[in-house]
């Protein structure tokens, strides 16, 4: 009763804000999607439908299209898988055991090409599978930066653009079950609510609230159109920018470059609280976030008189990833760009985590490998399997530091 409550009062909140023409802010936008009332918005559940009909709201009184199966929504039904290696079968009669719903909306220019622009809304409800948390006290995961950040960006790029940059059209997509295995995103692709063919390229923000005090930003797909690299730095006035060609990755823009659809993916880095109940409204970013949205509007407008863009493949760096039995139990800093293997994050009761490593500390050698970035840190660990013994060496504030670890 007290969500629903909360539900009400944002409602004519945002109704008034509308009206009276004072736009809805990212930081409001974020509270409402990251509160408790939403029980962390895990797919199929009475959260993310709260969350759905939030989007869509939002999208209506930005006058945009609704470009679902159901007005604003695109729901989509499927039957979670029992082999973690299979691949989750939909069933379009709607006799899943769970429902989720993409929420779709659309500023038609009547334009020949369309600019899809996508975040997921779902996150992982109180936990389970995914979670990081280690509790045993039940507690919801708000996942403030794991994407209420992106759908934020998303709703501001959405009035930003609005009889802005009309070479294009523009789709806007909020993606449910992306924490299930991009499920939302390739169910559209699978069922598109527009030609596809019209699609000139796609842009996806997964975690964009935690720009740090670097101002690092990753993107990733630069590859997959021979104008993205030279586009990102013509605008780039305020980001350490760390670029990645691959159009593969482990948000929803893989299943469009799976497509042969250009992508560009925005993300600020991995943090303590990534897949644990700390991810909360508070702890983002704003100012960066706003930074981020004008970055990505000024792209936008750059690449609004170069019609489709040409697609590119790129090197699936996914591929070639070794497979490993055993890990050090850290979270590794995807942001960093110098040599070794930056820790990010530890995990309690962990190897690293008994060896004594810490926050901070860079990998530069397990056993006799090298490790210079993360792709040779695969491939040290690799050559383990559990229980097994070996020394390694890390980097802790310009000191070489050797010791044991038992994996």
């Amino acid at each position: 009763m007290r969500g629903l409550f909360i539900l009400l009062i944002f409602f004519v909140f945002i109704a008034c804000k509308t009206e009276n023409n004072n736009p809805v802010t990212i930081k409001e936008d974020v509270a409402f999607l990251a509160s408790d009332a939403l029980e962390g918005r895990q797919t199929g559940t009475e959260g993310e439908k709260k969350a759905a009909t939030y989007i869509a709201k939002r999208f209506k009184n930005l006058g945009l299209q609704p470009k679902g199966t159901n007005d604003y929504l695109q729901p989509f039904s499927f039957k979670p898988k029992t082999n973690p290696h299979g691949e989750v079968q939909f069933d379009v009669n709607g006799d899943g055991t769970i429902t989720g719903n993409n929420v779709i909306g659309f500023i038609n220019n009547k334009a020949k090409n369309t600019v899809i622009i996508g975040a997921h809304y779902d996150h992982l409800g109180y936990g389970g599978e995914g979670s990081l948390y280690r509790d045993s006290i039940k507690a919801i995961h708000n996942g403030a930066d794991d994407n209420a950040s992106g759908i934020a960006i998303l709703l501001n790029l959405a009035s930003k653009l609005k009889k802005k940059n009309t070479k294009n059209n523009y789709l806007f997509m909020a993606f449910s079950g992306e924490e299930m295995g991009l499920l939302g995103s390739n169910y559209f692709m699978k069922n598109p609510t527009i030609d596809t063919k019209s699609v000139s390229y796609m842009i996806n923000m997964d975690m964009v609230g935690r720009l740090k005090k670097d101002s690092a930003l990753a993107v990733y797909g630069t590859g997959t159109s021979p104008i993205f690299k030279q586009t990102l730095k013509s605008h780039n006035d305020n980001f350490k920018l760390i670029q990645k060609e691959s159009g593969v990755g482990p948000s929803d823009h893989t299943s469009f470059y799976l497509a042969d659809i250009p992508v560009l993916h925005f993300f600020t880095g991995q943090h303590e609280d990534y897949h644990k109940p700390g991810d909360d409204s508070e702890k983002l970013n704003y100012e960066g976030m706003e930074t981020i949205s004008t970055y990505i509007f000024n792209i936008i407008t750059d690449l609004n008189d170069n019609g489709k863009l040409a697609f590119r493949k790129t090197k699936n760096e996914s591929e070639e990833t070794p497979r490993f039995k055993v890990g050090l139990g850290v979270i590794p800093d995807y942001m960093f760009d110098g040599k070794g293997m930056r820790i990010d994050g530890v995990s309690e009761e962990k190897p690293a985590q008994k060896a004594g490593l810490q926050k901070g500390d860079i990998v530069i050698k397990i056993g006799k490998n090298e490790v210079t970035d993360m792709m040779t840190y695969m491939k040290a660990l690799a050559v383990f399997k559990e229980g097994d013994k070996t020394k390694v060496t890390i980097d802790r504030k310009g000191k070489k530091v050797i010791t044991e670890i038992q994996f």
